[in-house]
């Protein structure tokens, strides 16, 4: 404990991290306050503030900008889109991964490409979005007129999200778009704890207690699953250059390090979209199929086994697709051989590649099992007798972006201080202000 406090003092008695901690501050501000701004032309009195299915989980990252239909209603999610889509294209063409390899100037057309996708991006779903989403009842205007308005708002909106994102990346603390959807997560968290709290009562503090027990043990979980990894160990050999003087480099060990979670969340979001196809297709054929009502009715609720199964196998089929696409066992050890870097034991070139890619999928089973049981937590959670708006807490995506999120973050201020620290070494031996 006395650490932690140590630590605090050294972040907030240094100025650039006091400076960029604030500056965190007020952007995510601004990006509440403006989560509360109803679209023009909407009655907010009747507004339900729910939303289902698929727009339920958006919402849930937004804070419930979505369900307030607020004009930051589409959040960062087009540019998550957009991201997702030029990080695919990189991958198939040739084009895209010379730019990825440029450096800066290749990263910063793939930024705008990145952008100019969004605008796009976020305009279909703006028209999705007022057609699902916003009912006749509240609009108090001409239909097509506050469409056409909205639409702009809302694209507009996005990209105000992308600008206080990349503001603070580069002005505050950690991954600015993260930094946004981890917000929009935890602004649930007061609210689902006091109703929580509530539905228990005096009587319940036992039970409370063994709830964020299980939470905590949950979370310390998902933090070690997050940080596991796989080293594999690099030999670089020496090499002796001669010029003006001869001198030599290389002969050091480095590693490779593998993530047991090498996919993030992108397996749980890609298999939570497709999991809502099954009910909207049944709701179509309800009337006619006694099988599609069967089919409506199980895939519509989250507790279901044959939901949460389906579930788990898609989590680990897109786990083992999302590592494949990311991950090029080939493409190291081209650059492992280029560099004069072997491993021990092992042979370069496709002997590398065939150890590298083996020890990938050694790891990727049991990390896609162990994401797919973080995924169905919060339905056993429920069922248990946990709220639905406290249980998502209990694993899923919001657990993994926020643990994550906090993380990198937590990294960032260490980099920061350990590099004040090593500044402050050199002259005086104390941190540097």
């Amino acid at each position: 404990m006395p650490r932690l406090f140590r630590v605090i003092k050294d972040v907030f008695s240094i100025e650039e991290l006091r400076i960029r901690i604030l500056n965190t501050v007020v952007f995510l501000l601004l990006f509440r306050l403006g989560s509360y701004v109803v679209l023009p032309g909407i009655n907010p009195a009747k507004l339900t503030g729910e939303a289902r299915g698929i727009f339920g989980l958006l919402d849930a990252f937004l804070g419930g900008a979505f369900s307030n239909a607020s004009v930051l209603g589409l959040g960062v999610m087009p540019y998550i889109s957009a991201s997702i889509a030029i990080q695919l294209l990189t991958i198939a063409f040739p084009y895209f991964q010379r730019l990825q390899k440029e450096g800066h100037s290749g990263r910063k057309i793939l930024n705008q490409m990145t952008k100019v996708l969004t605008i796009f991006i976020a305009i279909v779903q703006a028209v999705a979005y007022l057609s699902a989403a916003v009912s006749e009842e509240v609009i108090v205007i001409s239909r097509s007129f506050f469409t056409g308005v909205s639409i702009f708002i809302l694209t507009a909106g996005t990209m105000f999200c992308v600008w206080l994102g990349d503001r603070i990346t580069d002005k505050g603390i950690g991954n600015g778009v993260s930094m946004l959807i981890m917000i929009g997560i935890i602004s649930s968290l007061p609210g689902a704890l006091f109703s929580e709290v509530l539905s228990r009562g005096t009587r319940g503090s036992l039970v409370l207690f063994v709830e964020f027990l299980v939470l905590f043990m949950v979370v310390a979980g998902v933090v070690m699953f997050t940080q596991a990894t796989r080293r594999i160990p690099v030999q670089y050999a020496k090499q002796m250059v001669s010029s003006s003087s001869t001198y030599t480099y290389g002969g050091h060990r480095q590693y490779i390090p593998l993530k047991l979670n090498t996919s993030g969340v992108m397996p749980i979001i890609f298999s939570q979209a497709l999991m809502f196809l099954p009910a909207l297709v049944a709701s179509i054929w309800s009337e006619k199929s006694s099988v599609a009502t069967f089919v409506g009715r199980v895939f519509s609720d989250y507790t279901t086994w044959q939901y949460n199964v389906t579930f788990s196998l898609l989590i680990v089929i897109f786990t083992f697709f999302y590592t494949a696409i990311t991950i090029n066992p080939n493409q190291i050890a081209d650059d492992m051989k280029r560099n004069s870097g072997f491993i021990p034991g092992v042979k370069p070139g496709k002997p590398t590649s065939e150890f590298i890619d083996n020890i990938l999928s050694k790891i990727t089973l049991p990390g896609s099992l162990f994401l797919a049981a973080i995924a169905i937590l919060p339905a056993f959670a429920h069922m248990a007798g946990v709220n639905s708006s406290f249980s998502r807490f209990y694993g899923g995506t919001s657990l993994l972006i926020m643990v994550g999120v906090v993380l990198d973050t937590l990294q960032q201020v260490e980099s920061l201080l350990l590099m004040r620290r090593y500044k402050g070494l050199m002259k005086s031996g104390r941190t540097q202000k």
